[in-house]
């Protein structure tokens, strides 16, 4: 056990019913995520190298994620966007560079201080990875066991509130592989809110839905920027939720083995001249006049 949960204000109630005076306190971090503060780094990726023994799968990859951005990291398939994503949680080391959070050195930090930094990650995997053995109120409880001294009744009571959040109500006791694709989905979403942190990481989290779910996702994630205040990163292929809900973006390109452009989806769609850049960002308009062509 950790530490007690703080519930700050747990953090704010994040569906459309927030009083009066939930709604005040979520102004200031609206405002934040909102761009209307000016940004102020969050997340700092300095001259990150990443292999897998001797082979190089990114080098020299470098930006900065302000607090409230919803980042996507974006390439071809095989361009290392999960492998960084790693690198930015701790789960892979890399061979050279560093991960900063708030100025502070997560790749260099020692393991008491790097354990607290974890303490505000939230993340999805990819497929959502939820224990099928476990309900979901119990997936969700499980940071909660680990990082906090809460007792079973505080747990479950927590991971009833974060399925809410999710729009789960009443599916506490539900396992896995009795709800939709979809729904695991979201419920992965809360396993993440579990302890209120300051970034959530997103692996494809639109990954085989289809396109009203993937949408439904994406309100969401945007409702979570903006009542909690979180950053949020997430590793995505998906143009329509790349366009619609970025505020910052790198792209990873695989045959030059770096980053090839850095900046809002939109702004590089318009803007950026290498053309592997915009290859990816205009697939779906080419992908669309071809289907009309031989429709």
């Amino acid at each position: 056990m950790r530490s007690g949960y703080d519930p700050a204000p747990t953090r704010i109630y994040l569906i459309a019913s927030m009083t009066d005076t939930q709604a005040t306190i979520a102004a200031p971090a609206r405002q934040a995520a909102d761009g209307q503060t000016p940004g102020k780094p969050h997340i700092e990726v300095r001259s990150l190298t990443m292999a897998y023994d001797s082979v190089v799968v990114m080098r020299n990859v470098h930006f900065t994620v302000n607090r409230g951005d919803i980042f996507f990291i974006v390439g071809p398939s095989g361009s290392g966007k999960s492998t960084l994503m790693r690198h930015m949680i701790g789960l892979n080391e890399p061979v050279e560079g560093e991960v900063l959070y708030d100025g502070v050195s997560f790749t260099r930090a020692d393991a008491d201080t790097r354990d607290a930094m974890l303490r505000n990650f939230g993340v999805s995997y990819q497929g959502g990875a939820l224990f099928s053995s476990m309900t979901l109120a119990e997936n969700i409880a499980m940071p909660l066991a680990e990082y906090t001294d809460l007792n079973h009744a505080e747990r479950m009571e927590i991971a009833a509130l974060k399925l809410s959040w999710v729009g789960l109500k009443g599916f506490e006791d539900y396992y896995p592989s009795e709800i939709s694709g979809g729904m695991q989905k979201r419920a992965a979403l809360a396993r993440a809110l579990a302890l209120d942190p300051d970034v959530l990481f997103f692996d494809e989290p639109s990954s085989g839905l289809d396109p009203v779910s993937s949408s439904l996702l994406d309100d969401l994630i945007l409702q979570l920027r903006d009542n909690l205040g979180a950053t949020i990163v997430i590793v995505s292929h998906e143009l329509p939720s790349i366009f619609r809900i970025g505020t910052n973006s790198v792209y990873l390109d695989v045959e030059t083995r770096t980053q090839a452009a850095v900046g809002n989806p939109r702004y590089l769609l318009e803007h950026c001249d290498n053309p592997r850049v915009h290859s990816f960002l205009t697939r779906r308009a080419q992908f669309e006049r071809s289907a009309r062509n031989h429709g």
